[in-house]
């Protein structure tokens, strides 16, 4: 299976180019949680789908911690991969997977021994306390399904491959509209039904994707037995980079857990609103993510390979992608907004859609800081220092809890809706003087 360096080339084609899979493939997982939200809330009712959505931020906190553990470890392994130190490259990706194994099994033990204490703490309403227990007992018990599965899919794509994730994304998110389709409405499991689609889903994806890296990759077979040990001091770097980055979504979170409480204060309507809203900003956000995912791969291939000056030009070509994104987003969304959120939400529930439609349309008048935001935080962590990407999901965090805190309980909802921008924009005043001294570094070291 062929592998891709980043290290040659003009920027831009080339990011264009790594990023397409990753949007195709960020759009299918929000396509997939569209769905699932439409399943649940025309086949369950707005209850459940307020259920369903009303612990988004715990789950964002736990799995958004999985997630960026496996996008942190998969650095080491681009920079190798860049270097062309394929026995390093190896042992890399043998010591994460055993860091993964045990990090899993014991934030998937301790959550779910957890879950219904987490669901008091952020004031679930009475209403909706029962199934949102059931739906979020079940994606905590399959957080091993869902980290392998991304830390094997960022390892693929730091070898310069982000076509077969996609491909593995595709066959994960139309098993689990399926299985959600038999569970929930065939079998009548309600919101246990959709979390149990998750779960298989997840985890099945998780083991072919192994099956698959290690049958199709050359550089993965071969070398010495003793390069699939398990090697402490190896193990600790992988942790010491993924565990900040993991910590950074997880810091994010708790701003989002405090907001979500506040919110979930104000009452059913506006939990089902902000789950509307919140399912429809994350599509549309993708791209933004997407390049700000291709410039870690970018940033860590030319760092090993030793040109730290590709990373410049790298970031002016994702700059220029962000812009013509966000014009043509604006242009779409905010005439589009009210029959965007009707997909899910019944026309008779006005309340819920108009809430839904102003939260989506804030967000998208700032998603230029939310670019500016991934090209420039993702680069940072492309180029080893996640310790300062962890530190602009503190200033996001301190942004959210000030606006849940201090904003919430005289503006509403209306503060909910412009929380999301003002974190972004704290993130920012963090990030850009960051990258600027990261990138002397580099140049210099």
């Amino acid at each position: 299976m062929a592998t891709k360096e980043l290290t040659q080339g003009r920027p831009l084609p080339l990011l264009l180019k790594f990023s397409i899979p990753l949007l195709l493939g960020g759009i299918l997982q929000q396509f997939y949680q569209l769905t699932d939200s439409a399943i649940v809330s025309n086949f369950l009712g707005v209850e459940s789908l307020a259920a369903v959505g009303a612990s988004s931020s715990v789950l964002f906190l736990i799995l958004g911690f999985c997630n960026g553990c496996g996008a942190g470890m998969a650095i080491p392994i681009a920079q190798a991969f860049g270097a062309r130190d394929y026995s390093l490259l190896r042992r890399l990706v043998a010591n994460a997977l055993y860091v993964a194994g045990g990090l899993s099994l014991l934030l998937a033990t301790v959550s779910a021994m957890l879950c219904g204490s987490i669901l008091h703490w952020i004031n679930i309403p009475a209403d909706i306390f029962s199934e949102a227990y059931i739906y979020l007992f079940i994606i905590l018990v399959g957080i091993p399904g869902t980290f392998f599965y991304n830390l094997l899919a960022n390892i693929i794509r730091a070898l310069g491959d982000s076509r077969t994730p996609f491909l593995f994304l595709v066959f994960s998110t139309a098993m689990n509209i399926v299985l959600d389709l038999v569970f929930v409405v065939l079998c009548k499991w309600g919101v246990a039904g959709a979390g149990a689609a998750t779960l298989i889903a997840q985890t099945l994806s998780a083991v072919l994707c192994y099956v698959f890296m290690r049958r199709n990759y050359d550089v993965l077979r071969g070398g010495d037995p003793s390069e699939r040990g398990f090697d402490p001091s190896l193990s600790w770097r992988l942790v010491s980079v993924g565990a900040p980055m993991g910590l950074q979504f997880s810091i994010t979170a708790i701003g989002s857990i405090i907001l979500q409480s506040a919110n979930n204060a104000l009452g059913t309507t506006y939990v089902a609103a902000f789950t509307a809203g919140m399912r429809l900003k994350m599509l549309f956000f993708c791209p933004l993510e997407s390049f700000g995912m291709a410039m870690t791969t970018f940033a860590g291939q030319n760092l090993g390979a030793g040109k730290p000056e590709r990373v410049k030009d790298g970031i002016k070509a994702g700059l220029l992608l962000d812009v013509i994104y966000c014009v043509a987003a604006l242009a779409f969304i905010w005439p589009m907004a009210g029959p965007l959120v009707r997909i899910f939400v019944d026309a008779s529930e006005t309340a819920i859609i108009g809430a839904a439609v102003y939260y989506l349309r804030v967000c998208t008048l700032f998603f230029i800081t939310l670019g500016t935001l991934c090209l420039f935080r993702y680069t940072i962590q492309g180029l080893g220092f996640t310790n300062f990407a962890m530190w602009s999901g503190v200033m996001e965090m301190i942004a959210r809890i000030a606006v849940a805190k201090l904003l919430v309980g005289p503006f509403g909802f209306t503060a909910v809706a412009f929380n999301d921008p003002a974190a972004w924009v704290a993130a920012n005043l963090f990030l850009i003087p960051a990258f600027i001294s990261v990138y002397r570094k580099v140049q210099i070291g």
